[in-house]
């Protein structure tokens, strides 16, 4: 073992929370990361997830990095979501691979549509978009206003009449909107028998709001049905809570917005290759305007600490990994001692690799971007997750399994830097037909 902690401390050197990354010195390509084939380099996990945040209109940037992997022969065994993220996960767990980033592209494309009026022509919605900063900010400022007014096309709409504060009502209606439309959408974009075929392991998570409990509904113990992706959204006091089972559910995102936990500490463990997509970043300006104010505290409230978890997972895997080396050493005549049984329950030789994308505040955005569902907005994002997934993917040996004594490390194209640049693309041109979006 000491020869391997030596080999770790050369290949692995520590961000600012703690947490392992890959590197070589002199900022070098990691030994052993020659070019290969993506597919076959995540083939050599056992477990492949695709973890998603929620975050209100900023999910269409899980689009983007789904459409990434897509690109690149890489397709997730394991999807969890949380809020916009469990919408995402029903579409993609919903079809078959080779129509889930269309059926991705459709769900976006209508629900960044006004739900009552006639939309915008394109041409004057995308000259507008890409006027000015000071026009941009008004034009993407009066979309989320629409979105307040007048729901989204497929998605929600207001209720009529509006609910009084006081007034009581039933559980599934004390919201301002209704999310009938919603449910519509997904039954028509989304095979449930095929999400229930377990081809895809899928959980989306909600709070019980009797008991106050976090739950994640899994298609490995639960049939999962529309309002289980629906609860995992019931965003209050916006959205109603839903009721399964007799019970009723909220946002998942109101206790913990981040579902990288409920796949790593998974049993039986299994070596986990875990592209974990945020719509929040922890980190940003200190802000000096009451609005700027608003926008921070939802950054850090949704941003669920994920660096936190991934330092916490790293710990505990270094302990059990150590804890494994050790019983290898134990005497025969005592590895049938009740201890060391106990100790052989909590030891792991599993590995596990985090590739963080973590989505980036816009300078026009302001604290209304998590409901501002404009269309050039939308395919911005998307162009974005496209992109950190593109340049997260040309890293060497981003995929590889870590070497160092937690069999734990976390990659961030944020962070990491890029040592392969990806070139910079037009990002708001909606793509034509039969065309990536290149």
């Amino acid at each position: 073992m000491a020869q391997r902690r030596k080999q770790a401390h050369s290949s692995a050197v520590a961000d600012e929370g703690g947490a392992h990354r890959a590197a070589a010195p002199g900022g070098a390509a990691p030994q052993g990361s020659e070019p290969r084939n993506l597919a076959a380099a995540a083939a050599q996990w056992e477990t492949v997830a695709l973890t998603l945040q929620g975050g209100g209109a900023l999910g269409a940037y899980q689009g983007g990095v789904y459409e990434g992997l897509v690109e690149a022969g890489i397709e997730p065994n394991r999807i969890a979501g949380i809020s916009i993220g469990a919408l995402n996960t029903a579409i993609i767990a919903g079809n078959p691979p080779g129509q889930r980033v269309a059926r991705l592209r459709e769900f976006w494309e209508t629900i960044c549509q006004p739900a009552l009026t006639v939309p915008m022509p394109a041409f004057i919605e995308h000259a507008l978009f890409n006027s000015g900063a000071t026009i941009r900010k008004t034009f993407t400022a009066l979309q989320a206003a629409g979105a307040l007014v007048e729901g989204q096309k497929g998605f929600f709409v207001p209720r009529f009449p509006m609910p009084l504060p006081n007034t009581s009502s039933y559980p599934d209606r004390a919201s301002y909107y209704d999310t009938r439309p919603l449910k519509a959408t997904l039954e028509r974009l989304c095979d449930f028998d095929r999400i229930n075929s377990e081809e895809t392991r899928v959980s989306v998570g909600a709070v019980n709001v009797g008991t106050g409990n976090f739950v994640y509904f899994d298609n490995a113990t639960t049939k999962l049905r529309t309002e289980h992706f629906m609860a995992s959204g019931a965003l209050p006091p916006g959205f109603a809570a839903v009721e399964i089972d007799g019970e009723y559910y909220w946002d998942g995102g109101l206790m913990s917005n981040t579902p990288l936990y409920e796949v790593i500490q998974a049993t039986p463990r299994r070596d986990t290759l875990a592209f974990q997509v945020d719509l929040w970043s922890a980190r940003g300006p200190v802000p000096d305007s009451l609005t700027d104010v608003q926008g921070r505290m939802k950054d850090i409230q949704y941003s669920s600490r994920t660096r936190l978890v991934t330092d916490m997972i790293e710990r505990s895997q270094r302990f059990r990994h150590v804890m494994r080396e050790v019983l290898e050493r134990v005497a025969p005549e005592h590895r049938d001692d009740p201890w060391v049984h106990l100790a052989q329950d909590l030891s792991c030789t599993k590995q596990f690799n985090v590739v963080h994308l973590i989505y980036r505040h816009k300078e026009y955005e302001g604290h209304f971007k998590d409901f501002q569902f404009g269309i050039s907005t939308m395919r911005e994002h998307w162009q974005s997750g496209l992109r950190d997934i593109r340049a997260s993917l040309a890293q060497p040996g981003w995929l590889d399994k870590p070497n160092n004594d937690a069999g734990f490390v976390t990659h961030d194209i944020h962070r990491d830097g890029r040592r392969h640049v990806v070139p910079e693309e037009s990002v708001c041109a909606p793509p034509r037909a039969g065309e990536r979006d290149d």
